[in-house]
C-alpha cells in the first residue's frame, strides 16, 4: 500500500508538469467534441493521432490518449440526449431516458448528471484501477509461456464470442487478423510469410496502418454512407443544473453504477455496453417509480453513465498489466505502445514507472478537467452537431491519408491505407465485427511466440501448455464460453421445450449485424 501511494505521488509529479496537463487539456477537449459527433468514436480519434505523435514525448502522448479516451465516453451522451443518436457505443443506453428527459424540456438536468455522473464514477474507477494494477502485475510476473498463451487464447475466443450476434463472423474476423499479422518474416527460420516478394512487406504490416485503416478510413466510409447530408435537429441547450430532487435521484446510481463497470471493463471483451445495459435494469428495479422509465426517468441516465465511464478505467487494467486490449480503444493503445517500441505487461511497470503512473495520474486530472468544460460548455459542444457530414468525413479521409504518409513517405503505405479501409467497410458491410481483426493482429505475432517457447520448454508436448492450475481454468472458461450456446438450448429444452424453432432462432443476420456495427467502437 505506501509503496502504490508512492510510485501514484509519483506519477502526479509527471502529470502535472505544464505541457501534460496541456496534453491532458488537448485530449479531453477534443475527446468531447469527438464523442459529440455521431460516428466517430474514441477508437477513431487515437487511430488518427497516431502518425501525428510519432515525435512527442510517450508520457505526454498517452496522457493525451487517455484524455481522448475519457472525453469521447462523456461526449456521447451528449448527443444521445440531445437528438438521440449516441456520438459513442456505450451511450446507447443513455439515449433511451436522455432524449426522453429533452423532449420534456429537462435537457439540462440530463446533461448535468452525465457530467457529473461521469467524474464521480470516473474518479472512482481510477482509485480502484491504482489498487488492483500492482495486484494483476504480481500475479502476471507468476505467469509462464504456457499461462500466456492460454490468456491470449482467452482473449481470442471472448472477442468472437461476446461481440456480435455471430460467432462465425467473429471467428471469421480474428482469421483475418491473424493472417494479416503473419505477413513478414518468421523471427525463427527467417522464412518470408505472405508478403508475395514484395520487399517493403517483410516487416510486416505496420499495426499503426491497420488501425487507421480499419478504424478511421473503414468507420468514416461507413459512417458516410449511412448518415443523413444535413445537419440533425438539435434540442436547444440553457445552464446545466440540478435541483435538489435530481441530487437525491441521481447520487445513489452514481455510486452504483461505478461499482458495476469497473469490473466488466477489466473483462475480456467486457467493454461498457453490457454493464450499462445491466445498469438500466437495476435502477429501474429499485426505483420507486418504474413507471417514468420510458418517459425520462434521470435514474436511467444517471446510473448507466456512471458505468460507462467506470468501465473505461476498468478496460486499462488488463492492457496496461497484460498487454491484452479488451475494447477497441484498448487495441489502438496498445498499437500505439508498440509505436513507441514499449510493451504492456508486467515488466513495464518496472521499465517505465514514470510512464505508467503519469498515465494514471493523469486520468483524475483528466476528470476534473471535463467536469469543469462540460458543465458551462455544453451548449458549445452541441453547436458540433450542426457539422455537414461530407466535410466532416472528407477530413477524416485527409488527415488519415497525410498522417500515414508522413511516416515513412512510403506510396504502398497509401494503398494499404486504402486497402484496409476498404476491408474494414465490406467487414461493417457484411456485419463482421472489427475489435477481433484488430486483436488478432496485435496479439497474434505474440501469441505464437508464447505457443513456440511452451512447446520448446516441454520438447514439443502439447501438456507443456496446460502445465499450472491458471492455464488449466483458463482453458475450462474457454470451453464454457464455446459450448455455452449448447447448453443453453439443452436447458431451454429439458425445462419445457415449448419454445418452437422460431423462438429459439437468434437474429444473426447481417442486418442485425451492420446495425452494432454502426456503432462507433464496436
Amino acid at each position: 500500500m505506501p509503496e502504490t501511494l508512492d510510485n501514484l505521488m509519483m506519477g502526479f509529479a509527471t502529470a502535472l508538469t505544464p505541457v501534460n496537463l496541456l496534453y491532458a487539456l488537448i485530449g479531453v477537449a477534443l475527446g468531447t467534441a469527438i464523442g459529440v459527433l455521431p460516428g466517430i468514436g474514441p477508437a477513431m480519434a487515437v487511430a488518427l493521432l497516431l502518425p501525428v505523435t510519432y515525435g512527442l514525448d510517450p508520457a505526454g502522448a498517452f496522457i493525451m490518449f487517455a484524455g481522448i479516451y475519457y472525453g469521447g465516453m462523456y461526449g456521447g451522451s451528449t448527443t444521445a440526449i440531445l437528438i438521440n443518436t449516441p456520438g459513442e457505443a456505450a451511450s446507447v443506453i443513455t439515449a433511451v431516458e436522455g432524449n426522453q428527459m429533452a423532449k420534456r424540456g429537462r435537457a439540462a438536468q440530463a446533461l448535468a448528471t452525465a457530467a457529473i455522473g461521469s467524474f464521480i464514477a470516473g474518479t472512482i474507477g481510477t482509485l480502484l484501477m491504482v489498487f488492483t494494477a500492482p495486484v494483476m502485475v504480481s500475479l502476471a510476473l507468476t505467469f509462464g509461456a504456457g499461462d500466456y498463451f492460454a490468456v491470449m487464447l482467452l482473449a481470442f475466443v471472448a472477442a468472437c464470442s461476446v461481440l456480435g450476434k455471430s460467432r462465425v463472423r467473429g471467428f471469421a474476423s480474428l482469421g483475418i487478423g491473424l493472417a494479416i499479422g503473419l505477413v513478414g518474416l518468421d523471427s525463427t527460420t527467417g522464412q518470408s510469410r505472405l508478403s508475395y516478394g514484395v520487399p517493403q512487406l517483410a516487416d510486416g504490416v505496420d499495426v499503426v496502418i491497420v488501425a487507421v485503416g480499419i478504424f478511421a478510413v473503414g468507420e468514416a466510409l461507413w459512417v458516410a454512407s449511412r448518415l443523413r447530408r444535413t445537419p440533425a435537429e438539435v434540442i436547444p441547450v440553457g445552464r446545466v443544473w440540478m435541483g435538489r430532487d435530481d441530487w437525491k435521484r441521481s447520487w445513489k446510481p452514481w455510486l452504483r453504477g461505478s461499482f458495476m463497470g469497473f469490473p466488466f471493463g477489466a473483462l475480456p471483451a467486457g467493454g461498457s455496453e453490457l454493464p450499462t445495459f445491466l445498469s438500466y435494469m437495476l435502477e429501474r428495479r429499485l426505483a420507486r417509480n418504474p413507471g417514468e422509465f420510458g418517459r425520462g426517468a434521470i435514474e436511467g441516465v444517471a446510473g448507466p453513465e456512471a458505468t460507462n465511464n467506470s468501465s473505461a478505467a476498468g478496460v486499462l487494467v488488463p492492457m496496461l498489466t497484460l498487454g491484452l486490449p479488451t475494447t477497441a480503444v484498448a487495441a489502438v493503445m496498445l498499437t500505439a505502445f508498440q509505436q513507441y517500441g514499449l510493451q504492456p505487461g508486467p515488466l513495464l511497470f518496472e521499465r517505465e514507472p514514470e510512464l505508467v503512473w503519469g498515465l494514471i495520474a493523469s486520468l483524475f486530472i483528466g476528470n476534473a478537467m471535463l467536469l469543469a468544460l462540460n458543465l458551462p460548455l455544453a451548449p458549445m459542444w452541441a453547436r458540433l452537431l450542426r457539422i455537414p457530414r461530407p466535410y466532416l468525413y472528407a477530413g477524416i479521409l485527409f488527415f488519415a491519408a497525410v498522417g500515414m504518409y508522413a511516416v515513412n513517405a512510403s506510396a504502398l503505405d497509401l494503398v494499404l491505407l486504402l486497402l484496409l479501409g476498404l476491408l474494414g467497410f465490406m467487414m461493417r458491410r457484411f456485419g463482421l465485427p472489427v475489435i477481433p481483426l484488430v486483436i488478432g493482429v496485435i496479439l497474434g505475432p505474440m501469441a505464437e511466440l508464447q505457443l513456440r517457447r511452451a512447446l520448446q520448454l516441454s520438447n514439443g508436448s502439447p501438456v507443456g501448455l496446460v502445465e499450472s492450475p491458471l492455464s488449466i481454468g483458463v482453458y475450462a472458461v474457454i470451453g464454457l464460453l464455446l459450448l455455452w450456446p449448447l447448453v443453453r438450448l439443452a436447458v431451454r429444452g429439458a425445462a419445457g421445450g415449448g419454445a418452437g424453432p422460431d423462438a429459439r432462432r437468434e437474429d444473426t443476420g447481417p442486418e442485425a449485424d451492420r446495425e452494432a456495427e454502426a456503432r462507433p467502437g464496436v
